[in-house]
């Protein structure tokens, strides 16, 4: 069938026809020579460092400015050492830079043999010299697949990945998600109380601010093999080319080189490790399910019933007030700035997935109905109810809006009466005064990963439309989605070269009539002080046109499968 596919789209080559010259748009040119190992923060995936970079890249973001590599650290604390003692009785120490997470997590990765059994002769080699994870460091490993649980117990490297830590905690989303847990209690004293920039390891694909944890600043995304020699070195602040990453049981140093295993090495386990016959077992009980799984009860209604005391799922409120008639396009009347962004506010940024902070309006609604606080779990495992991913919009931790002057965190100022509230209550007191709200921002709003409640969660908190320099085109296109308004500042302008503060009330004009607009259309906004400046209006096709004059794309489905009764 794949074959079939190739050949179809003349995308196949067979080598034993007659070669025929191709013609392509554009040619891209690897040398395989200038691909070195890399590691990626510390706070984007696309910030990639080579690892004989990674000492002196981690010195220039403690000196920089805060920013994607930058932490501001002034240069007479870079050094400095926090003793404590470790569960209140080991003596520990933790610097900047400290790894104090490695995880092995499930994305893609955990399914690649080598790299899984490369982790494993890498914790093999380090437990037969005799170094040791420090215990203050929080280590999981969470495989992509049951069959890297097989091919790593069938190698005999698991023992030596659980000695170092690495104990096999489950499969799915974990320390990428955010899903690590909370740190030690004497480890994250230790990291608050002295502004310690610590630091997680992980081979996620994710690692935005505020995503991973929310004590560890910098966070690397480096593979399953890399994670372990990260783990044991103990810090990112290592040249693992010059320096030892610890001591061995006879004294001596110990370097990067003396763990690192060959290619032939890897090579070697995964072909006597990795089994057709694990695949085979592993893949035929997806159909089956499990027990717990299949004992479930299911009623019989084909409509579900919704339970008004669950935490987890609630009917959200897309439907209210409903009819079969589209209600047309919506412009945007004097409406107050909710929050003003500069550049890469990512998908993390507006709407997390990790954990709850216990001091944020999600958690307040979670404990007035009596969920205690080690119950919370994550907005990603409550996505299926809107109560708590409205109130859990905007509230990453390290979000930076401009109308705080600096501040950092899930904080804005109502305009009216000059407050500085939870982004959530301040919305909230927009829409019970009947105020619309807009939103400011740089490039790449909505970059990161690709989440619904991105777009979802500035909907229920009356956001009506976005103006950034540009977008992340599946975020740009689910805020159509749910009724919200991208526009563009024109090239070569954004909010501080317009000279918008934010403090601004604004109205975006759109025609009345969805056939007055056009895709790319360029549309007059205006504020109350005066200024004007035109935008481009993000509907970049007709099928989006339809969606925003439906008022999004769920009402647009449920009114075609209607008139299809």
């Amino acid at each position: 069938m794949i074959e079939a596919y190739l050949r179809a789209n003349n995308m196949f080559v067979d080598y034993s026809e007659p070669q025929q010259e191709r013609v392509y748009s554009s040619y891209l040119h690897l040398d395989l020579g200038d691909v070195v190992p890399c590691v990626s923060g510390p706070k984007r995936p696309h910030d990639r460092v080579p690892l004989k970079d990674m000492k002196d890249d981690w010195h220039s973001c403690l000196d920089s400015k805060v920013g994607f590599k930058g932490f501001a650290v002034p240069k007479e604390t870079q050094e400095k050492v926090v003793k404590f003692l470790f569960k209140g009785e080991e003596p520990a120490e933790l610097k900047h830079g400290s790894v104090v997470i490695a995880a092995i997590t499930s994305c893609t990765n955990t399914s690649n043999p080598s790299v899984m059994l490369g982790a494993g002769l890498v914790a093999k080699k380090a437990c037969e010299l005799g170094l040791k994870v420090k215990p203050w460091v929080k280590t999981s490993l969470a495989p992509g697949s049951g069959v890297a649980t097989k091919y790593l117990q069938e190698s005999g490297l698991q023992k030596y990945l659980n000695e170092q830590g690495f104990n096999i905690v489950g499969y799915g989303c974990t320390t990428c998600i955010g899903n690590s847990g909370d740190l030690e209690k004497t480890v994250g004293d230790a990291i608050t109380e002295n502004d310690i920039v610590a630091a997680a390891v992980l081979s996620g694909n994710r690692n935005f601010e505020g995503r991973v944890h929310p004590l560890t600043r910098a966070n690397y995304l480096a593979s399953p093999p890399l994670v372990v020699a990260y783990a044991i070195a103990g810090t990112v602040n290592i040249d693992f080319d010059k320096e030892p990453i610890g001591v061995s049981k006879d004294g001596k140093d110990v370097y990067f080189r003396d763990i690192w295993p060959s290619n032939e090495e890897v090579a070697e386990v995964v072909q006597n490790s990795v089994l057709p016959e694990m695949f085979k077992s592993t893949y035929k009980a997806i159909t089956t399910g499990n027990p717990v799984w299949n004992e479930l009860a299911v009623a019989a209604e084909k409509l579900y019933s919704w339970d008004p005391t669950s935490t987890y799922i609630h009917e959200p409120p897309y439907f209210e007030g409903m009819t079969m008639d589209p209600p047309g396009p919506h412009g945007v009347k004097d409406a107050y700035c909710l929050l003003n962004f500069g550049n890469s506010i990512t998908t993390d940024h507006i709407s997390p997935a990790g954990s709850i902070n216990r001091d944020s309006p999600a958690a307040k609604y979670l404990m007035e109905r009596g969920v205690d606080s080690r119950q919370f779990n994550s907005y990603g495992s409550r996505r299926g109810n809107d109560e708590i991913m409205a109130r859990g919009t905007f509230a990453n931790i390290r979000i930076l809006n401009k109308l705080l002057n600096g501040e950092v965190g899930p904080k804005t100022i109502h305009i009216p009466s000059g407050e500085k509230l939870t982004v959530f209550d301040a919305a909230m007191k927009y829409k019970s005064a009947g105020q619309d709200t807009i939103i400011l921002a740089g490039d790449e709003y909505g970059s990161g990963s690709s989440r619904d409640w991105a777009a979802k969660g500035p909907m229920l908190l009356g956001v009506k439309a976005v103006i950034a320099k540009s977008f992340e085109r599946i975020h740009r296109s689910n805020l159509v989605g749910m009724g919200i308004v991208p526009l563009c500042f024109k090239s070569g302008e954004d909010a501080d070269t317009l000279g918008l503060t934010g403090h601004e009330r604004y109205t975006i004009d759109l025609p009345s009539s969805v056939s007055d607009i056009r895709p790319g259309q360029d549309i007059n906004v205006k504020t109350d002080t005066g200024k004007q400046f035109t935008c481009t209006v993000r509907f970049d096709t007709e099928v989006e046109l339809a969606y925003f004059n439906h008022g999004g794309i769920l009402q647009y489905v449920i009114r075609q499968l209607a008139a299809k009764q």
